[in-house]
């Protein structure tokens, strides 16, 4: 590849990861709904085979997504904004979620995953923006309820691969963790979900043939260098404007994404 496209390249690795450490920093997400798809477009540009952008862009985003989190959550704990008792009870059935994953993936198949994904995102941002406030009397979710809902928030963050964030924040938010602990709690979340699911993708991508240099199996390194310096500088950034802003501003900047993605998730399947 000439000299002037690789610089592009590198600048366009370097911009998503920019985007992907503010929406960590500001709204607990890792990113990876919308570095997937730039990912697998920048991959095509390289000249990579059809046959494995997909997973390649899949375990490439779940891997700059570690970095964004430690990132992410070292800004948020700094505020006191982290409910670690949450994040380890959610994060028990996340690890085992992410792992059962790749197993869902090839029972649902893609298109139909990513239709029904879209609706759920949308019905979210719906209630987020609309609908009623918890109950007065509803108390945080118990330890056997936050495993359920850490097992199902890991199988579909490894499937997509992203940070479980539209997920997780949602879920604590209805059951009256204040939206700023729901954030910094979703980024912390947002490590084992990374950890367990690029893991993954490099042992499934052994051995995988068409797969560009400076790869691990379903990583590739040098993407994961760009996205992540870059997303690391920009997400305690992210987290001061979280922490600045007025609670209710937030909630309606985290329903107007999850529309976004669910309305761009819809679109690409019909």
């Amino acid at each position: 590849m000439p000299g002037m496209e690789m610089i592009c390249l590198w600048g366009s690795y370097a911009g998503l990861g920019l985007f992907a450490g503010l929406a960590a920093g500001l709204l607990g997400i890792g990113g990876g709904l919308v570095i997937v798809p730039v990912l697998a477009g920048l991959f095509a540009a390289q000249g990579i085979p059809d046959a494995v952008i997909m997973p390649l862009a899949l375990g490439t985003s779940l891997a700059t997504i570690v970095f964004t989190s430690v990132s992410s959550l070292r800004a948020h704990h700094r505020r006191g904004a982290v409910r670690w008792a949450l994040m380890m009870q959610l994060s028990l059935g996340i690890v085992a979620g992410g792992w059962l994953g790749g197993f869902f993936a090839r029972w649902l198949g893609g298109p139909r995953l990513a239709l029904l994904f879209g609706i759920f995102e949308l019905v979210i941002a719906a209630h987020m923006l609309f609908g009623r406030a918890p109950s007065a009397h509803r108390r945080g979710p118990g330890r056997g309820r936050n495993l359920l809902a850490g097992l199902l928030i890991g199988v579909v963050s490894a499937l997509l691969g992203s940070g479980g964030g539209t997920r997780t924040v949602p879920w604590l938010v209805w059951h009256r963790v204040a939206m700023r602990e729901a954030v910094g709690t979703a980024a912390a979340c947002g490590l084992p979900i990374a950890l367990v699911g690029a893991s993954g993708f490099v042992l499934a991508g052994r051995g995988v043939e068409g797969l560009p240099g400076g790869s691990s199996g379903f990583v590739y390194w040098p993407a994961v260098a760009a996205i992540s310096l870059a997303s690391v500088l920009a997400a305690p950034l992210g987290a001061r404007f979280a922490h600045s802003m007025p609670q209710q501003h937030l909630k309606r900047i985290f329903a107007l994404v999850l529309g976004v993605l669910g309305a761009w998730m819809i679109a690409g399947v019909l």
